[in-house]
């Protein structure tokens, strides 16, 4: 019981910083307002742990965003940085001013939140609407992977879930025994018991491809390298494409465009801004298609010096001094170049084909174009992934040997004979992932960067993903969120029993307080009456 007196020692500080008051008041129930924004202070703090959750899951797909933006506004920035920076703020300040009125609300203090705290506050929940409004407006597709990590998750975070708000128990307790106002002193245990039983019982629903025994886990997928090892030299040049191979993965990503005298080779961006310094060789043309370029004059453009200038993954610090000037010495590669480097080092490629634009000599033909520099290449079929649907059957005819990838999810009526698919992650589900495996249809998925998500399409039985992370990926030998489905039960079950008894302790550890209490109040009301009498 000396616990409950200790606190009233420290509260005037606690108060100070919640309610910039070092005033030292008697023990008292919080008011009504009081209890309002303690709800309210939850509730902001919920949902900027939920902005902060998301942001960090954003960061899997992040470097597509930082792409968007800069064709849009034509100046490159990590917002990832920016994005989980402030998220991280946001949810600290509410945090600790949950932690505060937690702790007066246990030591009977008023709970007078300070107007400032107020106004930011409702500053901390408009910066988290504001973000979510944004990601729904101009990248929706971000909520599937959201709830795909959810989904990943949800066993750990059902874990951390009951532990919470079994804590939350002392404060809901004090509050309990305390407080006259007979409705919130039925409503408040109704609410709270009803989220407790959801909690226990939520295991039920939890349907995590990553709960699984050992035994039923397929082969670690393949890695197909994203426009090569983007993370360790710029993207779509032969830099990147050792470097890709030096990390174990069999397999090149990229995209072809075809210039205005008929030569593949490699880029991304319908333009020449973001990837080369087109802007200092031809400043009036640069923001004209690639395809509008000849390939001698493509070939007098750097490809690497915009690495070292934006940072565009943050690991330039990792690039030693050979490796920096290897950077600056890169050219755009043609599609022959690679064709050839596949060739002697017995790697596949698979690659975007793009169309040039209207008017371009070669706006029809240039899958024929394509087809020809692969043929005239010599290197073996089935060494060729091939992804473009324009002209496929006419492709399949000329070249029979190469493996035919579709981007697209069969129908129930299809009559292409797939053999495999190359999906985003986001638009495929793992009961169809598994589906197509039993049909001894290969599953690649794009675009997979992080720990977990490759974890996630491990478990749900992926053969293979396209990254930018080959050489992170190739270190994990098996999914960092596997769990044996006896073992959560077991989890389950002994997390929900210590939660319920810590929650019946709370309660009856805050009931003999506050009976200890009365007892000491009519103890000093009785001694007061003998001395009034007395005198």
């Amino acid at each position: 019981m000396s616990g409950c007196r200790c606190c009233r020692s420290r509260s005037p500080c606690l108060s100070f910083f919640y309610n910039c008051s070092c005033e030292s008041v008697k023990r008292q129930p919080p008011s009504t307002c009081g209890c309002i924004w303690l709800l309210l202070v939850l509730c902001v703090f919920l949902f900027t742990l939920i902005w902060l959750y998301i942001t960090l899951i954003l960061k899997n797909d992040i470097h597509n965003f930082n792409e968007e933006i800069f064709r849009l506004a034509g100046f490159w920035e990590d917002w990832s940085v920016i994005l989980i920076t402030v998220a991280a703020v946001l949810a600290s300040y509410c945090f600790v001013l949950l932690l505060l009125a937690l702790c007066l609300v246990i030591c009977a203090q008023p709970l007078n939140l300070h107007w400032l705290h107020k106004i930011l506050l409702c500053f901390c929940a408009f910066l988290v609407s504001l973000g979510i409004i944004g990601l729904d407006l101009r990248w929706k597709i971000e909520w599937k992977a959201v709830a795909i990590s959810l989904q990943a998750t949800s066993p750990f975070l059902h874990i951390g879930a009951v532990i919470g708000v079994s804590i939350l128990a002392w404060v809901l307790a004090r509050y309990f025994w305390e407080t006259k106002n007979k409705v919130l002193k039925c409503l408040l245990p109704f609410v709270y018991l009803s989220i407790v039983c959801a909690l226990f019982v939520s295991p039920l629903f939890i349907s995590s491809p990553c709960i699984m025994k050992l035994s039923e886990l397929s082969l670690k997928p393949d890695i197909i390298g994203h426009r090569g090892a983007p993370m360790l030299a710029p993207e779509n040049t032969m830099m990147s494409f050792d470097k890709m191979v030096n990390s174990g993965a069999k397999v090149f990503e990229t995209d072809v465009m075809v210039s205005s005298d008929g030569i593949p080779f490699l880029m991304h961006d319908e333009t020449l801004l973001r990837t080369t310094n087109v802007k200092q060789v031809f400043p009036f043309r640069s923001p004209q298609s690639c395809s509008n370029f000849t390939w001698s004059e493509i070939q007098k453009l750097n490809a690497g010096e915009w690495y070292l200038q934006r940072n565009p993954f943050g690991v330039d610090s990792s690039l030693n001094k050979t490796e920096r000037e290897e950077v600056l010495q890169q050219k755009i590669p043609a599609l022959e170049e690679v064709l050839l480097a596949c060739k002697d080092r017995d790697i596949s490629i698979i690659f975007d084909l793009r169309q040039p634009p209207a008017g371009h000599p070669y706006h029809k033909s240039f899958v024929n174009v394509t087809l020809d520099t692969i043929l005239k290449a010599s290197i073996r079929q089935d060494l060729i992934l091939w992804l473009p649907d324009d002209e496929r059957v006419e492709v399949m005819k000329t070249a029979p040997g190469f493996n035919q990838i579709y981007g697209r999810k069969r129908e129930k009526n299809d009559t292409d004979a797939f053999d495999a698919v190359n999906l985003s992650y986001t638009n495929i589900s793992v009961s169809d992932i598994r589906s197509y495996r039993q049909d001894n249809i290969s599953v690649n998925l794009f675009v997979v960067n992080k720990p977990w998500l490759f974890s996630y399409v491990w478990c749900a039985g992926a053969t293979s993903v396209t990254t930018n992370a080959c050489h992170l990926l190739k270190d994990l030998k098996q999914p960092i969120w596997l769990m044996d489905p006896d073992s959560y039960l077991i989890i389950w079950i002994v997390a929900d029993a210590v939660a319920l008894i810590h929650i019946i302790w709370a309660f009856l550890v805050m009931r003999a307080c506050f009976r200890k209490k009365k007892e000491e109040s009519e103890t000093v009301l009785l001694m007061n009456i003998e001395r009034l009498v007395a005198s």
